[in-house]
């Protein structure tokens, strides 16, 4: 992978619905036992009206992105800053998508914009994300 490879306006994206089990392992991994995301009558009762995905489990779509498609083996974060807009729910189809906005010309740098939208198409998360190219 070289920086000469990419151009601001390439873009990739991926899409999941997250189910319980995927909400429940990363309730495992993050210590985060927070009941808006797992107790179907705790939630019902909150501000959501229903069980949510946590933000970073979503926001980790663009991690999938940027590790697996673009730019994809080799890129490394540098900064990531992420807005909470919307709720995803649980068994909700949402799509991250990854948009190069800036490339550095003196360093393998790439800058992206970062975007997760719920199945009617409104943004859930926002941000920016630095990645730095580990060049071949």
């Amino acid at each position: 992978m070289k920086i000469s490879d990419f151009y601001v306006g390439q873009n990739a994206s991926l899409s999941k619905r997250f189910v319980l089990d995927d909400v429940k392992a990363f309730s495992q991994l993050s210590m985060d036992n927070n009941p808006v995301h797992l107790n179907e009558e705790y939630a019902k009762n909150s501000i959501f009206g229903d069980r949510i995905v946590y933000g970073y489990l979503t926001a980790s779509l663009f991690s999938g992105i940027i590790g697996s498609i673009m730019p994809g083996p080799g890129a490394i974060y540098l900064n990531q800053n992420l807005n909470f807009r919307k709720p995803i729910y649980h068994n909700e189809l949402v799509t991250a998508t990854c948009t190069i906005t800036h490339i550095r010309e003196d360093k393998p740098i790439i800058t992206l914009e970062t975007i997760c939208k719920n199945e009617k198409g409104e943004i859930a998360i926002d941000g920016t994300a630095v990645i730095k190219l580990l060049e071949s």
